[in-house]
């Protein structure tokens, strides 16, 4: 069985969440569950989110979705295209996460133990 690591990061690449899921949980599962947990202005995402029922509840919570729109969209919607080049503090943040080899490679059993070291991990980055 796989697992997804979703994180919510602050406007300086800081890490504020996490939430582990299943490998086969869509992108947008792990949005929701994040977004519950914090009160943001806008969502950086990639197309994985271009997905109208997040769309809805990102608008319906006055969130500013910055999202490009899949190609397969029959009606293209607009996004910030300058705000969205800032989604690559996400990125850099998982490639440092990524350094600590216990959590790149995933050695734990148990999603609980995992998702403890990568809180470890991330105070660590936090720190530095």
């Amino acid at each position: 069985m796989t697992s997804k690591l979703g994180a919510v990061v602050d406007a300086l690449g800081n890490p504020m969440e996490f939430t582990l899921v299943a490998g086969q949980v869509h992108d947008c599962k792990t949005a929701d569950v994040l977004l519950a947990q914090v009160r943001p202005e806008a969502l950086l995402g990639d197309k994985a989110f271009d997905v109208d029922a997040l769309l809805d509840r990102l608008a319906a919570r006055n969130i500013k979705a910055v999202i490009p729109p899949k190609r397969s969209r029959k009606l293209q919607r607009g996004y910030d295209k300058e705000l969205y080049k800032e989604r690559n503090l996400i990125e850099r943040f998982f490639n440092k996460l990524k350094q600590y080899r216990g959590i790149a490679t995933r050695y734990d059993k148990l999603a609980v133990v995992f998702l403890a070291g990568v809180h470890l991990a991330a105070s660590v980055i936090l720190l530095k």
